[in-house]
C-alpha cells in the first residue's frame, strides 16, 4: 500500500484491518499516542477545509506526530514549481503528502515522483478518508455492513464512488439514486460489483428500493463546480432527503458528509433528528485518517500491525 489514491489500493483484508485498529484507536487512544512519533506529514490543500484539514492536523497529534498545513488554493498546485519538484522536494522533510485536489491527475503526478506515500484527501473523482470514516460509521451503527441496503441520493460524485467501494467490499449492497446523466459511469459499477461481495447500482428514483437501512446525501454542486446551488435546485429537488422521504423508506439512520446545505439536499428537521449521524461521520474522520496513518507509517521494526491492532479484539 504505497499510496492511497483511488482508494482501490487496499485489500478487503487490509480494509478490514485499519477499521478494526481504528475501533481500538478510539477506544484507547492513549495506547497509541506515541504510534507516529517523530513523523511528518504534509497536508496539501487546492480547495478550502474544515473537517479534513482539522482532522488530520489533530489525528496526528494524537499519534505523537505533526501534520505541516499547505495552501495552494492561488495560485495552484504546479504553477509556481513544476508538480514533480513540489513531490521530490516534500519527500526530503515528510513521511507522507496528504493532498486535497481539483483534479485526480495531480494525485497520480504527485505519487509518480514522490518517495513517500501520497494519500488522498480528496479530488474530483474520489475521496477514499471519507469512505473509511463511513464504514467506520457504519460499523458502530450496526455492527457490520454485510447485509445492509444504502441507499444514495442526489449527484453521483467522488463520495458516492468511494462509499460504493468500501461499503460493497464490506458486503453492503449500494444503490446510488441521482438523476440520470448525473449517474456513477457504468466502468465504476462494474469495476466494484467484480471486485465485491456486495452490490451496487443506479436509480433514477427511489420506486421499489425498500427495505432501506441508511439513506446518504451530499451537495448537489460537486467540488470544483461553482454553479450557484439555485441553479440546480429544479433539477435534484425530487432527491432531497426530507421527512416525506424518511416516511416512505423508513431508514435506521440518515448520513451526510457535510458541509450541509440546509433546504437543499436535506432538512434541517432531518440533519438534526435522532437518525443522523452526520456529527459521528465527522468525528470518525479522525480515527479512520488515524489508524489508516498507523497502517501505512508506522516503522515495521518499532511496531507491527499485530501490536498496533493488540485492543481491537
Amino acid at each position: 500500500m504505497p499510496h492511497l489514491l483511488t482508494g482501490a489500493e487496499l485489500s478487503l483484508g487490509q480494509l478490514e484491518s485499519v477499521l478494526a485498529l481504528a475501533l481500538a484507536q478510539k477506544a484507547k487512544p492513549a495506547d497509541y499516542e506515541q504510534t507516529l512519533a517523530g513523523k511528518s506529514i504534509a497536508t496539501v490543500f487546492e480547495k478550502p477545509s474544515l473537517r479534513t484539514r482539522v482532522s488530520f492536523a489533530v489525528g496526528m497529534q494524537k499519534l505523537g506526530g505533526q501534520a505541516l498545513y499547505l495552501d495552494e488554493q492561488t495560485p495552484g498546485l504546479g504553477q509556481r514549481e513544476s508538480l514533480a519538484d513540489y513531490a521530490k522536494n516534500l519527500s526530503c522533510w515528510c513521511d507522507a503528502i496528504v493532498a486535497r485536489v481539483l483534479k485526480h491527475e495531480t494525485l497520480q503526478i504527485l505519487a509518480e515522483h514522490a518517495t513517500v506515500p501520497v494519500i488522498n484527501s480528496l479530488c474530483d473523482q474520489f475521496h477514499p478518508c471519507q469512505a473509511l470514516a463511513d464504514c467506520l460509521t457504519l460499523t458502530e451503527q450496526f455492527g457490520e455492513l454485510n447485509g445492509l441496503h444504502i441507499v444514495y441520493a442526489g449527484d453521483g460524485n467522488n463520495v458516492t464512488r468511494s462509499l460504493m467501494l468500501y461499503a460493497a467490499m464490506l458486503g453492503a449492497r449500494v444503490t446510488s439514486v441521482t438523476p440520470a446523466d448525473a449517474a456513477v459511469d457504468s466502468n465504476w459499477l462494474d469495476y466494484v460489483n467484480a471486485n465485491s461481495a456486495g452490490k451496487v447500482a443506479n436509480a433514477n428514483d427511489f420506486n421499489g428500493l425498500a427495505p432501506v437501512d441508511v439513506i446518504y446525501t451530499d451537495t448537489w454542486v460537486s467540488m470544483g463546480d461553482n454553479t450557484p446551488l439555485e441553479q440546480v435546485k429544479a433539477r435534484f429537488s425530487p432527491y432531497q432527503i426530507n421527512t416525506q422521504l424518511i416516511e416512505s423508506l423508513s431508514p435506521q439512520a440518515v448520513m451526510h458528509c457535510q458541509p450541509v446545505h440546509r433546504g437543499y439536499e436535506i432538512t434541517s428537521e432531518i440533519i438534526d433528528s435522532d437518525l443522523s449521524l452526520c456529527l459521528q461521520q465527522a468525528e470518525n474522520r479522525l480515527y479512520a485518517q488515524n489508524a489508516l496513518l498507523s497502517m501505512m507509517l508506522a516503522d515495521a521494526s518499532e511496531l507491527n500491525q499485530t501490536e498496533l491492532l493488540r485492543n481491537a479484539s
